[in-house]
């Protein structure tokens, strides 16, 4: 099986971020990391490669900066590494990121192709989604349990009130949620190994991507603060009054 997963180098969420003044874009620094809810996608595909004596593939998108986190996946025991890094991309939005990652996932080949649900610097959450319509195939989203069955795919989709059982045969896109397995921690040997691991680096035009990213940040302002409460003095009416806040807010 012919894995192919998708990850994304982000700012360290443990050190200060800044937006760039001109764009309110994200500044992204030479040093980023592999974003957390990736491991996950990257452990589930690791086990389908082994389970099928199959490959992994990494697929990125953004600068590559040093490749901390790129490096961070290899050293877990994915095969390869695809990187499209062009400044053309700078603020793509959720579609225009898809039709990259769908691109380049196709050029590649896969069976499976593996993400996590959503990136913690975006958090649109419909990327996986977009990735299997334009490549044409299943969305098996919402993974909270991933299975062999035979030569198909079987999972529990996560839901308000509990999971669905969703089958699917390859090709087709996975998007797994955190906690849906135990994502390895890399050994010594994976991050020798990784050093010398096979890293392809491709523009937009590669591909054949074009066209306008599609997202703006017009501005940006803080969150309002939260505003002291009113205090009440009960003398006997505080129920009244708790009454007259509930029917203004049309709760009652």
């Amino acid at each position: 099986m012919q894995v192919v997963v998708c990850v994304k180098q982000i700012p360290d969420p443990a050190s200060p971020s800044s937006l760039d003044p001109a764009t309110n874009r994200l500044v992204r620094p030479p040093e980023q990391v592999l974003d957390d809810t990736d491991r996950y996608g990257i452990e589930v595909g690791l086990q389908l490669g082994e389970k099928t004596g199959g490959s992994v593939t990494l697929v990125s998108m953004g600068p590559t900066g040093t490749m901390q986190g790129i490096r961070q996946a290899l050293a877990m025991g994915a095969d390869k590494a695809v990187i499209v890094d062009d400044d053309g991309l700078g603020g793509s939005d959720a579609l225009t990121t898809a039709k990259v990652l769908a691109a380049a996932a196709r050029r590649e080949g896969f069976d499976v192709l593996v993400a996590g649900v959503e990136s913690t610097d975006g958090y649109s959450g419909v990327v996986p989604q977009m990735v299997a319509e334009l490549l044409g195939v299943p969305a098996l989203t919402f993974a909270r349990k991933v299975e062999l069955e035979g030569q198909g795919l079987r999972i529990e989709r996560q839901t308000a009130g509990g999971f669905d059982v969703v089958d699917a045969d390859p090709p087709a896109v996975l998007a797994v949620t955190a906690g849906a397995v135990e994502p390895r921690y890399p050994t010594f040997r994976g991050i020798m190994a990784a050093k010398s691991k096979p890293i392809d680096r491709l523009t937009a035009a590669d591909l054949g991507v074009g066209g306008n990213p599609g997202q703006e940040v017009v501005s940006v302002a803080p969150a309002p603060e939260r505003q002291a409460g009113e205090v009440v003095e009960d003398e006997g009416t505080g129920h009244l009054r708790i009454v007259e806040f509930l029917e203004g807010a049309k709760v009652i």
